[in-house]
């Protein structure tokens, strides 16, 4: 796959998953206050050359530059976890041949990782500057880090989704969301309904880190409640899933959007990622 392909296929990716009506997130015509869909396409667009050239510099810096790029377009913190998803998946898909298993690559790709990769992220984590956040008491992203990129996200794993995918070879990516939306597209779902039915399969499965560092543990475990509720009445497949679909996004939404579950997006983000690479 060429250089501009992976390219394309990211800002595609980032594309599909903003304009799907997913419940707690922005879409067209639902924004945050501090957030709105047009800087989400912005941020889209913005990604591209980074992760063109992911195979010629190292990870870290890819993620940086993503980042830096981003802000050159928006204000707001809109795809952090998007690009240190895409970022190593994409320089996988870069250094990959033919013959090549996307994630073998990748786990090479992970497991290549060093300080100097790590330095970068916490740069770029800090320009991003990320709601909730918290502090670690190893490896805090506000220190210079003493550990490989792999290692700082194997020590945040248990409290944030993104790092429990570096730590597992991007397991939910892989095992559940990317075959989740590889299934509703074969069955005929259009691309919307498609990737909203992924993040409700995602969020059904794992609780949403992001919700659960702003919001709070109850209201995470609400959040997975719900997306397994809007499952099984048909989700985005009859009329009583639609209507679970909209409560969803009603009981989410506050003025502070600690409902947002921004993390299972992000992985939504991934799995998009992930099937248009393997198309």
């Amino acid at each position: 796959m060429t250089h501009d392909d992976i390219a394309a296929a990211a800002q595609l990716a980032c594309l599909l998953e903003a304009s799907a009506p997913k419940p707690g997130n922005v879409s067209p015509g639902r924004h945050f206050p501090d957030a709105r869909y047009e800087d989400f396409l912005a941020s889209a667009v913005a990604i591209g050359a980074p992760l063109a050239a992911a195979g010629t510099r190292p990870l870290g810096r890819t993620v940086r530059f993503a980042v830096e790029a981003t802000g050159r377009w928006t204000r707001s913190n809109t795809n952090l976890g998007i690009v240190l998803l895409l970022a190593p998946l994409a320089r996988a898909a870069s250094l990959a041949d033919a013959s090549s298993v996307l994630r073998d690559t990748l786990r090479r790709v992970l497991e290549a990782t060093t300080i100097d990769d790590a330095r970068d992220v916490y740069a770029a984590i800090r320009l991003a500057a990320p709601g909730g956040l918290g502090e670690a008491s190893e490896q805090d992203v506000k220190d210079d880090p003493t550990v490989t990129l792999l290692d700082a996200m194997r020590l945040a794993a248990d409290r944030d989704g993104i790092a429990r995918e570096y730590a597992q070879a991007f397991e939910t990516t892989f095992e559940v969301g990317a075959p989740a939306l590889e299934q509703a597209r074969r069955e005929g779902l259009d691309w919307n309904d498609a990737v909203v039915e992924t993040f409700l399969t995602l969020l059904a499965v794992r609780v949403d880190t992001h919700v659960a560092r702003r919001g709070g543990a109850a209201l995470a475990d609400d959040a997975t409640r719900l997306a397994r509720e809007a499952l099984a009445r048909g989700g985005v497949r009859t009329p009583d899933g639609l209507r679970a679909l909209d409560e969803m996004d009603r009981a989410l939404r506050d003025e502070r959007h600690l409902g947002n579950p921004g993390t299972t997006a992000d992985l939504t983000a991934a799995a998009i990622f992930v099937a248009l690479l393997r198309r």
